[in-house]
């Protein structure tokens, strides 16, 4: 499963599992082309990670924004030549609350980066590899994309759009040598979770975590890494004749969903 001279792009690089991603595949001596809206801390992963300049490529941009797109698209073929791993990770979470408590701007906001920017890096990767004959797309959706989620009606509402887009875009790809699949993490050890903790209960996060733990059988949040892993196996060629689908990584919570 080595990735040796493979261009990897992964968007919403800087975040925790970006952050753990762009690490698990530089191990495997992929050369990264790591983008998210945030330049200096982009600048940060490349310190962390200790990754030399030829072998990494870092550039700011809004995946709502087609330019941007397009932008960090061909950036990355002019650099490197190619892009063989598309990570369409980037996504917010949005104000937590019910439906009838939230302003459309919340929903607008959400839709941007998690419909909109997925969408148009599709739109954009997938030209690229087409031309290439080949390439592998994995998105990252949630378990919200499978089930509904109380309080968190914008962001369930766009990963149930993801996996959405990953079936029609995996359909239309297939002829040209390209899977693509989604990930659907359930809560993971991240800023975001966090944030949603702190959402449905403010100044209780810890208490909402422990609720949310003894909903998991396996009694804990996944890590970081254990997403990396997964999305390096379907980058793989052992996940060669895997594509259109969506993937929980849970920690059984689906098993237990009706």
């Amino acid at each position: 499963m080595s990735f040796e001279e493979k261009v990897v792009l992964i968007t919403g690089a800087a975040g925790e599992i970006g952050r753990a991603t762009a690490r698990k595949f530089m191990n495997s001596k992929a050369k990264l082309a790591l983008v998210d809206v945030n330049k200096s801390a982009l600048e940060e992963v490349v310190r962390e990670l200790k990754l030399e300049e030829d072998q990494v490529l870092t550039i700011a941009a809004d995946c709502s924004k087609e330019e941007d797109v397009v932008n960090y698209t061909q950036e990355v073929v002019r650099y490197f030549g190619q892009i063989d791993v598309f990570f369409n990770n980037a996504g917010i979470e949005g104000k937590v609350g019910p439906i009838t408590d939230l302003d459309i701007e919340v929903l607008d906001q959400v839709y941007q980066v998690n419909i909109r920017g997925v969408f148009l890096g599709l739109k954009h990767v997938l030209r690229v590899m087409k031309e290439q004959g080949s390439g592998v797309v994995i998105n990252t959706a949630s378990i919200a994309g499978k089930f509904g989620s109380t309080g968190l009606a914008a962001y369930t509402a766009s990963k149930h759009a993801v996996i959405g887009l990953t079936k029609t875009a995996a359909l239309e790809s297939a002829d040209f040598g390209i899977r693509v699949n989604a990930i659907c993490p359930s809560p993971i050890h991240t800023r975001m979770m966090r944030s949603i903790e702190d959402g449905v209960a403010p100044g209780k996060g810890e208490f909402v975590k422990e609720k949310l733990i003894q909903s998991i059988p396996m009694k804990r949040y996944g890590e970081v890494d254990e997403v990396a892993n997964l999305v390096y196996f379907l980058a793989s060629d052992e996940a060669s004749y895997i594509t259109g689908n969506h993937y929980a990584i849970d920690g059984g919570m689906s098993a237990t969903s009706l």
